[in-house]
Parts: C-alpha cells; sequence; structure tokens
C-alpha cells in the first residue's frame, strides 16, 4: 500500500458538487495510472450523499459523522480512519467543491522534486483553485505580507514554477509523512476553518517546506463571503462572532495567540468592532 495515495475529504449536504468533485478526481488520477483510496466522512448530511457516493464508487472508505464533527473534525477523523488501514507515505486534503485539472496531481510530484532537491526533505504543497469564470485565483498559497509578525498575507497567483508560502487553503493540500510524524495531523483546537492556515505555518516553523505547486490544479468558487455579518440584530451579529462557522471568536484568537502575539490584543478590538459596528467596518474595509 505505500505507493496509494490516500485522499481525506469531508461532506455535508452538497450532493452534486461532491459527486461533480470525485468524478473529476478519479479522472485526473486514473490519467496519472496513481493508485488512491478515498477516505470520505459524511457529517450527517441529509440529502443523501453518503448513498450516492457510495453507488457511484463503491471503493471509497465511507466514514458517517453526526453533524457535528464540521470540516477540521471530519478531516482528523478522515486521517485516523486512513492511519487505521497504512502509515502512508503522504496524504491528499481535498474539499468537496474543487473541480480538478488532469495535471494537478504531476504539479505536486514537481513541487515535491523541487523541494527534495532543494531542501532534501518534503513538506507541505498547495494546488491552485481558480474562479471557472472569472480566471480569477480563489485559493491556494498565501503569503506572509510583513513575515512573521503579522497575521495579514496576499493570496499568491499560481506561476510556471513552486513558489514558497506561509499559510495554505486545504482545497488542495498534499502533506508529507515525515510532516506529520514531527508536528502531528490539524489541532484539535479548530472546529471548522483556520486549521488549514495553522497547520502550514506550524510545519513553516518546524523548518518544513510549504510550497505552492505551479500551475492552476482545480476550479473552485470563493464561498467564504465578507468576514463580518450583516444582520441588523445584535444579539445574532454575537452568535455570529462565536459560531465555527463565523468569526470563530475563541479559535481565531488562540490562533492569533499561537503565531501572532504582538496583533493579541488588535485582533480582539478588531473582531469586537466587525461586531458591534459592521456599518463602520465595512466603510473602512472599502
Amino acid at each position: 500500500m505505500k505507493n496509494i495515495i490516500p485522499v481525506l475529504v469531508t461532506c455535508h449536504n452538497r450532493k452534486e458538487k461532491t459527486l461533480k468533485c470525485l468524478h473529476s478526481l478519479s479522472e485526473a488520477l486514473v490519467k496519472t495510472n496513481i493508485s488512491f483510496k478515498i477516505f470520505l466522512v459524511d457529517d450527517g448530511s441529509t440529502d443523501d450523499t453518503g448513498a450516492a457516493v457510495q453507488e457511484s464508487f463503491p471503493e471509497v472508505k465511507i466514514i458517517n459523522g453526526d453533524g457535528n464533527l464540521y470540516w477540521s473534525g471530519g478531516m482528523r477523523l478522515a486521517y485516523k480512519t486512513a492511519r487505521e488501514h497504512y502509515d502512508f507515505n503522504g496524504y491528499l486534503l481535498i474539499n468537496d467543491d474543487v473541480v480538478f485539472r488532469d495535471d494537478f496531481f504531476n504539479n505536486i510530484l514537481v513541487t515535491k522534486e523541487y523541494c527534495y532537491k532543494k531542501f532534501d526533505k518534503g513538506g507541505v504543497y498547495v494546488g491552485s483553485t481558480v474562479d471557472v469564470l472569472t480566471g480569477d485565483t480563489t485559493y491556494g498559497g498565501n503569503l506572509l505580507v510583513k513575515k512573521l509578525d503579522n497575521p495579514q498575507s496576499v493570496l499568491l497567483d499560481p506561476s510556471t514554477i513552486p513558489q514558497s508560502c506561509h499559510l495554505t487553503n486545504a482545497n488542495i493540500l498534499y502533506i508529507e509523512r515525515e510532516v506529520i510524524k514531527k508536528i502531528s495531523f490539524l489541532d484539535l483546537n479548530f472546529t471548522h476553518g483556520i486549521a488549514d492556515y495553522d497547520y502550514s505555518l506550524r510545519a513553516f516553523k518546524a523548518g518544513f517546506p510549504v510550497y505552492l505547486t505551479p500551475g492552476i490544479s482545480g476550479y473552485c468558487s470563493n464561498d467564504h463571503g465578507p468576514n463580518w455579518s450583516n444582520s441588523k440584530n445584535l444579539k445574532k451579529r454575537i452568535e455570529y462572532l462565536k459560531d465555527p462557522l463565523g468569526l470563530a471568536y475563541r479559535e481565531y484568537l488562540f490562533y492569533i495567540r499561537r503565531h501572532f502575539p504582538n496583533y493579541y490584543t488588535m485582533s480582539i478590538i478588531k473582531l469586537w468592532v466587525k461586531t458591534l459596528f459592521p456599518s463602520i467596518w465595512k466603510i473602512k474595509r472599502f
């Protein structure tokens, strides 16, 4: 099983997107003659996603969640299940709303070879996705604009060569086994988002290469939306502040304290300004 690529994915109530993603993934990997095993966590879907996946892809290992795992919890469960099968050489993390290009895994292999030649070690490799209509880069590798003392970052556009970065989106993310052996997997302190940023930054700080692969690896729309609530109800805005699908107050501050402690107080202020005075925040932003 050494040469099998384990694919980790979590889904919840978007059956058509999940099936489209898996079809494009299968077609891309088959064309590269690479063997793979998909570990899919269906976190309490009510639209029969799990059954539809099992019918179309009977080889997929489906793990059922209760609807409370969210993305990070689902990915940790997928990883745990994969590890029970075998200690693979690396793990491919994907989002189920990505449509893959045929050469996406070749981009990963090119980056892996680049890192071994330059650093004599493996690392974390992230693929870029673009919006299918606009061609704008939506997810991939992010570069901290003030190095490691400020959380502000810019999303890199893909190039013809691998590019060093600090933060990665896990829409298409490959993690070498040696990284996991050193820093483990996604941190338990994160319920949904932020875990991928935290992981790549921990890998970078641990001395592993974190690189954006060359070229475009897939298509995915940016579905994050504005990072504040538009509700006129203060109670709902506070709920959004604390919601792991919203601003994830406690988890975001944990991330800031861990990686950008000098920015901790300012982060608290900004989160509350977004919540208490969203109109002021929007004017400031725009």
